[in-house]
């Protein structure tokens, strides 16, 4: 069934008033406030009271807010595009490090596409989906409900520290009726996840502060902290299986970076750098911010190098001529090289 734009946006307002009523009631942040309407909305329509709050006047309008909510028939894709709504408009009133921010809908098609193209020889096989980076899941669930969509068989997990977006995660996970395996842990521990056919992560930004735990990493920085996110790649690839595939989302001058030589004997010793792909510069507030999408697999005695790496740039992701050409681009890639 196609539901109208007319039903999205009265989906998104439904559940956005929700939060702020409750926000309100309960002198709670945004997060909470999510959390709060998610649960009650699992929880058969009804709201939570403790000591009398919220009171009843509040419990009636949101509990009938509820309902209207649930009576929309929306596909999972149109849920999760409502909840990705509701999230993006609650993170520009509240304060929030840049690493929780959503990954953009655009580059998600983009993870989505590219891990079609990569798995196609798989589609006939369950295959893992894993983030270690998971966050609130909007990535995880933008590819998992794509490749479903497009008829592969997946299970997907998702690793993170914080336990706050994991909880949103793990909700909405609920809300879309869509088993995802969920770890509540730091991503660099030992972790006991099924190997991946596919990894995919948009990489937090920073350095990992507990050198102790890292010594046998090869991207381990010669002096001082390392950056969290080539750890992050590594361990990812650690998890995935001898021919499996990784997707990152990574900062644009990830060869040349002062921590670059250590990347640079990772992606020469243990993986295949198969792609980079730059992204359109108007994405990001500042040259210092931006980023691009490369691709990796694993090396085994049962995966053949790449003939050539792929360098390719999408100029523009409103122009969908231009993201055809990409695509044009990467299937003639791909068929020369895997």
């Amino acid at each position: 069934m196609n539901v109208s734009s007319e039903t999205m946006e009265q989906a998104f307002q439904l559940l956005n008033v929700s939060i702020t009523k409750i926000q309100q009631a309960l002198e709670i942040s945004f997060f909470e406030g999510y959390i709060e309407t998610v649960e009650n909305i699992l929880d058969n329509h009804q709201v939570r009271v403790v000591e009398g709050e919220p009171n009843a006047e509040v419990v009636k309008e949101l509990e009938e807010l509820y309902q209207q909510f649930s009576s929309l028939e929306l596909t999972q894709t149109e849920l999760r595009n409502a909840l990705q709504l509701v999230m993006l408009n609650g993170l520009q009133h509240e304060p929030v490090q840049p690493n929780h921010q959503l990954t953009p809908d655009a580059l998600g098609f983009l993870f989505s596409y590219l891990g079609e193209q990569l798995l196609k020889t798989k589609k006939e096989q369950t295959n893992q989906l894993l983030d270690l980076t998971v966050g609130t899941g909007n990535l995880l669930y933008t590819v998992l409900l794509y490749l479903k969509e497009s008829g592969y068989k997946m299970e997907a997990t998702g690793v993170d520290i914080d336990d706050t977006l994991l909880t949103i995660a793990s909700l909405n996970s609920a809300l879309l009726k869509e088993k995802v395996t969920f770890f509540h842990q730091d991503s660099m521990q030992n972790l006991l996840v099924a190997p991946a056919d596919l990894v995919i992560s948009d990489l937090p930004i920073g350095y990992y502060p507990h050198d102790e735990r890292v010594q046998d990493f090869t991207v381990q920085a010669s002096e001082g902290h390392t950056y969290a996110h080539h750890l992050l790649m590594e361990q990812s690839m650690t998890y995935t299986k001898n021919d499996g595939f990784g997707i990152f989302l990574v900062p644009e001058d990830f060869l040349v970076s002062d921590q670059a030589p250590e990347l640079k004997k990772w992606l020469q010793e243990k993986v295949h750098l198969l792609a980079v792909v730059g992204l359109p510069e108007t994405l990001f507030q500042s040259a210092n911010s931006r980023k691009s999408i490369i691709i990796v697999q694993n090396r085994s005695e049962q995966v053949e190098p790449p003939k050539e790496v792929l360098i390719a740039r999408i100029p523009t992701l409103k122009d969908p001529q231009a993201i055809q050409g990409f695509f044009t681009e990467f299937a003639k890639w791909q068929k020369n090289n895997l």
